[in-house]
C-alpha cells in the first residue's frame, strides 16, 4: 500500500489533532533509506521520516503507532521540553498517548536472522544475523544464561 505525499501529511495531521490537540504543521515524507527503524524525527529541520516499508508489511495500527512517538518528539520540542528517549517528558506523553515506545522488527527482516538463543532461566528468545559468545553474553531481562535453539 502506498500512499502520497499530501495523503500522508493529512494523515498525520488528523493523528495529531486527534491525540494531541495540536496541528501537525511541518513536513512529513518516507524515507526508504531507513532500515532498522520505523521513523524519526529530525529537529534541526522540524521533520518526521517515515519507513515506508512499515505501511506495507505491517498492519496499519503499527504505521500510526510509529507516527504517534514521532509526534511526541515533534510536539515536546516545540514546546521546548525533554524529546529525547531517555527525557521523563518524553515517556510521560507517550504514555498519555499510547504510543509504542519501539516498533516491532519487520518480518522481513527477521527472515535474515539465523539464529536464534533463548535464555534457560526465563525462556526469552533473542534472534541474530551474527552468532553471539554464550559464555561472554547473558540475558538482557534476567542475567540467566543463554543457549542456541
Amino acid at each position: 500500500m502506498w500512499i502520497e505525499k499530501q495523503q500522508l501529511q493529512e494523515w498525520t495531521n488528523n493523528i495529531s489533532l486527534e491525540f494531541f490537540g495540536k496541528p501537525y504543521v511541518d513536513h512529513v515524507s518516507f524515507n526508504s533509506r531507513l532500515r532498522t527503524t520505523g521513523g524519526r524525527y529530525i529537529p534541526s529541520d522540524r521533520k518526521i521520516e517515515l519507513n515506508p516499508k512499515y505501511l506495507e508489511e505491517m498492519d496499519n495500527e503499527e504505521f500510526v503507532g510509529i507516527i504517534k512517538h514521532e509526534l511526541c518528539h515533534y510536539h515536546l520540542h516545540i514546546e521546548g521540553k525533554g524529546f529525547a528517549h531517555k527525557d521523563q517528558d518524553f515517556k510521560d506523553l507517550l504514555k498519555k498517548t499510547g504510543s509504542p515506545r519501539h516498533c516491532q522488527p519487520l518480518p522481513s527482516e527477521r527472515e535474515k536472522q539465523k539464529h536464534v538463543y533463548f535464555c534457560t532461566r526465563c525462556s526469552h528468545e533473542y534472534f541474530r544475523r551474527r552468532r553471539i559468545n554464550t559464555a561472554k553474553y547473558r540475558c538482557g531481562k534476567c542475567r540467566g544464561q543463554l543457549k542456541k535453539k
